[in-house]
This record gives C-alpha cells, sequence and structure tokens, in this order.
C-alpha cells in the first residue's frame, strides 16, 4: 500500500478531471489569452474567465475580475503586502503564521513599516482579545492565516475580521490551508484581501494561485509588464485583473485550477471537509494509544482542520518520517514547516514536528495502516538506539 499524507504540503492525487484540463490546454488550446484575435487565444480566455468564475462561486465573490491569478500564496501574499503597505504604516499579524506571510512583512519593516507579531496559546490558538490591545490610529492591516499549517488551530477569523474594521484597517487572510476545505464566504467574513494556492485544498497543479481584492481596496501593481492591454502606455495599467498579471499566464495551470475548484464545487466542501477532518480525528485517537505520543494543536477537534502534527518521546521526527517512507512507502512531512514561530509558540523548536495531512481520496484503512506503521517504526528506531 502507498499512502499520501502530506497534502498540506501539496495535495496529491488530483481529481481525473483537473489531470484532462491540463492537457487539453496543452495539446488543444496551446495558445495564451489576450495575446491574439484567433479562435486558440479567444479559447483560452475563455478558459481564464470560466477559471474566475468557478473561484468567485467557491468564495461568494461578487465581481470575478476582482481575482487575480498568480503563481501561489507567496505570490498572492507578496503583492497583497508589497502592493497596500507604505513606510509608516502599522500591521498586526500572529506567531502562528507561515514564512510566506512573515518573510515579506519583515522585509517590509527594514523599510518603515510597523509589524507587532502577537503570540497565539500554546495550542497555536490566537486570542482576538490580545489582537484588539495591540490596534493603533495607524494599524492598517491585521494578517492572519486561518488555518495552521503546523497544528491545524482554526484561527477565530470573524472576530478578528471584526476587530480589524473597528479600527478602518485591511483584513489580509491567508488561506493556504483552508481554501477547498472550509466555507469560505468573503462578505460575510469581512476579508479584504483573500490568498490562497491552487496547489493545495483547491487541488489545482503546482503553480498556480489567487488573490481577491475587494473592491474599495487600492492595490499597486509590483512588476510590470505586458498585459494585452492598454499597450500603447508605457504605464502599468491598473485595471483589474489585467494590470496585476502581467506577462503570459500558467494557462494549463489555471485550467487544472478550474477544474479542481468544479470538482470541489460537484462533491461539496462540507462532505470534503467532514471526511478529512474525521479521518484527522482518527489519526488522533489512533496514535494517541502509542506511550510517549504528544500532539499538538487545539484539544477541541472541532478548533482543528485537516492537519495533525506530533512527536514521539525519545524519537527524532526526521527520522521517523524518512523510515515511515522507506519502509511503508508513507508521505509525510517532518521538521519546521517553513514556520519557525509557531514552533516556538507550541514548543517544538528547533527539531520540529512530525505532520500528517489527509486528502479528498484518503482513506479509513489508510490511516489506520499509517498509525500500525508509526507503532512499528517507533519500535525500530528504539531498538537501534
Amino acid at each position: 500500500m502507498s499512502v499520501y499524507l502530506d497534502n498540506a504540503a501539496t495535495s496529491f492525487p488530483k481529481p481525473e478531471e483537473v489531470y484532462q484540463a491540463v492537457i487539453h490546454a496543452m495539446r488543444e488550446v496551446g495558445a495564451s489569452p489576450g495575446r491574439g484575435g484567433h479562435h486558440r487565444s479567444l479559447e483560452a480566455g475563455r478558459i481564464m474567465f470560466m477559471a474566475r468564475e468557478a473561484v468567485a462561486r467557491l468564495f461568494s465573490i461578487a465581481d470575478s475580475s476582482r481575482i487575480i491569478f498568480t503563481h501561489n500564496a507567496t505570490g498572492a501574499l507578496n503583492l497583497a503586502l508589497h502592493g497596500t503597505l507604505k513606510p509608516g504604516d502599522h500591521v498586526i499579524t500572529t506567531s502562528m503564521e507561515h514564512n510566506s506571510l512573515l518573510r515579506p512583512l519583515h522585509a517590509l519593516g527594514r523599510d518603515g513599516v510597523d509589524v507587532t507579531i502577537v503570540d497565539a496559546g500554546p495550542e497555536g490558538l490566537v486570542d482576538p482579545d490580545q489582537i484588539a490591545r495591540f490596534v493603533r490610529k495607524d494599524t492598517r492591516m491585521i494578517a492572519v492565516g486561518h488555518i495552521s499549517n503546523v497544528c491545524g488551530a482554526i484561527q477565530p477569523i470573524d472576530r478578528i475580521s471584526a476587530i480589524c474594521h473597528k479600527a478602518g484597517a485591511m483584513f489580509l487572510m491567508d488561506a493556504a490551508q483552508s481554501a477547498g476545505y472550509i466555507n469560505i464566504d468573503v462578505v460575510s467574513s469581512g476579508i479584504d484581501l483573500l490568498a490562497a494556492p491552487g496547489h493545495k485544498g483547491l487541488l489545482g497543479p503546482p503553480g498556480t494561485g489567487l488573490l481577491y481584492v475587494a473592491p474599495h481596496i487600492e492595490l499597486k501593481p509590483i512588476f510590470e509588464g505586458g498585459t494585452g492591454t492598454s499597450s500603447t502606455s508605457l504605464e502599468q495599467p491598473l485595471m483589474m485583473p489585467d494590470g496585476y498579471e502581467a506577462g503570459t499566464h500558467n494557462l494549463p495551470g489555471i485550467a487544472g485550477l478550474k477544474a479542481g475548484i468544479e470538482f470541489i464545487l460537484d462533491r461539496g466542501i462540507d462532505t470534503i471537509f467532514q471526511h478529512e477532518h474525521s479521518l484527522v480525528n482518527q489519526a488522533a485517537r489512533l496514535l494517541g494509544l502509542l506511550p510517549g505520543v504528544k500532539i499538538y494543536g487545539p484539544g477541541d477537534p472541532e478548533s482543528r482542520g485537516a492537519v495533525l502534527s506530533f512527536n514521539v518521546e525519545g524519537v527524532d521526527a526526521s527520522l521517523l518520517a524518512a523510515e515511515l517512507d522507506h519502509g511503508f512507502d508513507i508521505a509525510v512531512r517532518a521538521g519546521l514547516h517553513c514556520a519557525p514561530l509557531a514552533h516556538r509558540t507550541i514548543g517544538t523548536l528547533p527539531g520540529g514536528t512530525l505532520r500528517m495531512s489527509p486528502g479528498w481520496s484518503s482513506t479509513s484503512e489508510e490511516i489506520a495502516f499509517f498509525s500500525d506503521a508509526v507503532v512499528q517504526c517507533v519500535g525500530k528506531i528504539k531498538e537501534s538506539m
């Protein structure tokens, strides 16, 4: 049995429709959208438009032109941050964030943006009241990840958003671990900027991502180039979304992303949530029977997403992950997961954790196989010590 439990990094396998959409875009369409008047370019433009419409349906976005396609969530976060913030602005974020958010904020901090990092509790959950205490008159943005990629903690987004808008600030949400897994309504949740990767829960290919920008947000392009529109001007156009997607699009990737989102819409996001959530809970129950296991994150299963991090006392997480891979063909991830402050928060620096994350196609049998393999690998490692 081959078991893939690293969907928090990249979802695999993709639905068959995703593979077929990528092949169709490469073999049958071939052209780029907005780069010609022939039927192939027009078909490419149609695929792009329908992909935006699929994103809009998933996140309850009224105007699909407010969706900018990027190469990943990192690109989306960089555009959201560098495209809105200026020296003198104050930003609040948390200690549970991924480096894709923290590093651009750190860079902006060197250029005069004041960044406050609010510590989460030991379970990885952020107290909105703590965030409220750090709000100032010059607070321009609160930037928070919806679900921790380290321990699966689901943050109280609606409460944080309410604090943000009471302060007259922008709310940026990193949906890297929640897009395609939890129902997200940008309007009811007061989300001004939503960044998401295509290759995780949205079931699209790598090299895809998106940024939603609310109508009242002024966004500055962070790179310039050809857009297929306003070609007589040397100034980068500011129209949405063209002015923010300079250069040739990744049409095969976006076609695959469209197919992945349509799969989610057809199956039902609540169905996917219940399936993956039940598998994580099953893994937590089974691993909890093993002596020396410590599971990180919220004790309440309802506050944890489809990510489970744990360690076994006396066993190096990286060594355990290698044994699972080589001995049982089980793919998991060990280490810091590009979120060192999160590990400091939950007390797992410097070694990190072993993280398992099931996906839409994972099964209860695979979770049982994984849990049994952990027991065998731990025994083997300890015998060799």
